[in-house]
């Protein structure tokens, strides 16, 4: 195995969501990836609590995806996709749709999370435009959920700390978390709360419903700490938005391609929304890629609505929507998690890893511990006049022992691969707890 060397001079990269002057005072580097273990820098491996950024759920290093993108390189780099078609981008926008619950049968392809939420936002509004209510373009989001960085994901997005520094973005209104008191240590999803979906009919009373685009929602919040739909919410809001003629758009980024146990945490959830955003996993990690799933009758609209035939309904795209060689890492993924069976294999494991970080509980600091699928956050307490400084510690702490988790706030977060077994995720959790026992 060639081990990269990491450069002695750290100063020109401004690192993304990271503390800058506390990584290149104390530099963390991962130079290698396999299965469901990272190599550091100094030698040691690590176990992958996160699935790389909740992306990787078939195992680093898979060679079908390796020798696909491969292949691709040398038949055919790049293409533009304006105007002009190649074969694989049609390709997997059937394989998706197929793949997708109830009609949504087309496919716009982005290059990420943040842009696959900005582009299913222009479609909602976009949407209203053309069928005569150009008025319509409020979204509704919740507090504590994340859309990606771009101007209107950020607007849409619940976490302060993405916005204050920014401004204004796009005209938003959210709707409050489900994070209950008494749903603490809940096992899967929440029983109670429910009802908090009727703060809804609150908000669109407060705008009219004649001014709303849209309402976005994860199936679960992850960057927030697996902030989870109680059991029914979520086919409230989705009764709702039907009662108003509101789209509902939901952002599977994170849940997209089997991390719920299903291949869509729509299907998980037992709700069909009008438009879905995917991303992360779409490539299992390899290359840069998202997509937007929409509807036959939001196509339709555009397309009828589209003027003289050579005229683009749709003004907007970018420069590697569709990339051959992304699309052929992204149907390479497809054909594994088709052939290993990942979507039932996160099935089969959820309730190990279920039992696993609920062992956690009465670990200091441990307030609450939350669960969905091979998804999991650990909140910790917070140290009074540091927001996420505990959590910070205890992360710093499980890369020390040997394995990578994610803080966020004053969480841990816990997503491993499909492909992992029980004993990566004893280990994992073995060292998380050592952590905590070591906290103050």
């Amino acid at each position: 195995m060639n081990v990269m060397t990491p450069p002695n001079d750290l100063a020109a990269l401004w690192m993304p969501f990271t503390a800058n002057r506390y990584f290149k005072a104390h530099p963390r580097m991962i130079v290698a990836a396999k299965g469901c273990t990272y190599t550091t820098s100094d030698g040691r491996t690590l176990v992958d609590g996160l699935s790389g950024l909740w992306c990787t759920g078939a195992g680093h290093g898979r060679p079908e995806i390796a020798q696909a993108v491969a292949q691709q390189m040398t038949a055919m780099d790049y293409a533009p996709g304006f105007q002009i078609g190649q074969p694989l981008a049609f390709e997997l926008a059937n394989r998706l749709a197929e793949l997708a619950p109830g009609n949504l049968d087309h496919v716009f392809f982005t290059n990420s999370g943040s842009e696959s939420a900005d582009t299913a936002i222009k479609m909602a509004r976009g949407y209203w435009r053309v069928k005569g209510e150009p008025q319509r373009m409020k979204v509704i989001g919740r507090a504590k959920a994340y859309h990606g960085v771009n101007f209107g994901g950020m607007s849409v997005g619940g976490i302060a700390g993405n916005r204050k520094m920014f401004g204004g973005g796009i005209d938003a209104d959210h709707m409050p978390h489900t994070l209950l008191a008494a749903n603490a240590f809940s096992k899967g999803l929440p029983k109670f709360g429910a009802e908090k979906a009727e703060e809804l009919e609150d908000i669109i009373a407060l705008h009219d419903a004649s001014t709303i685009a849209a309402v976005m929602v994860e199936p679960f919040s992850g960057s927030a700490g697996v902030i989870l739909p109680p059991v029914g919410y979520m086919k409230r809001i989705r009764e709702i938005c039907d009662k108003y003629g509101i789209l509902l758009i939901f952002d599977e980024v994170i849940t997209g391609f089997g991390r719920t146990g299903h291949m869509f945490g729509a299907q998980a959830l037992g709700v069909t929304p009008d438009i879905i955003t995917l991303a992360k996993m779409i490539t299992n990690g390899t290359i840069p890629m998202g997509a937007v799933l929409a509807t036959e009758s939001i196509y339709n609209a555009f397309m009828e609505a589209g003027g003289p035939e050579h005229a683009i309904e749709f003004p907007h795209g970018y420069t590697y929507s569709g990339h051959p060689v992304a699309c052929a890492a992204a149907l390479a993924t497809l054909d594994v998690i088709k052939s290993d069976g990942l979507v039932a294999r996160a099935a089969k494991l959820a309730p190990y890893f279920e039992e696993a970080i609920h062992s956690l509980k009465g670990l200091p600091h441990v307030e609450d511990i939350r669960n969905f699928g091979l998804a999991g956050a650990v909140q910790l307490e917070e140290v009074p006049g540091l927001p996420g400084k505990r959590a910070f510690d205890v992360f710093q702490k499980c890369w020390d022992k040997g394995a990578y988790v994610r803080c966020g706030g004053n969480t841990l977060q816990f997503a491993p691969a499909f492909v992992a077994e029980t004993a990566d995720v004893d280990r994992l959790f073995g060292i998380v707890a050592d952590a905590l026992k070591e906290s103050v």
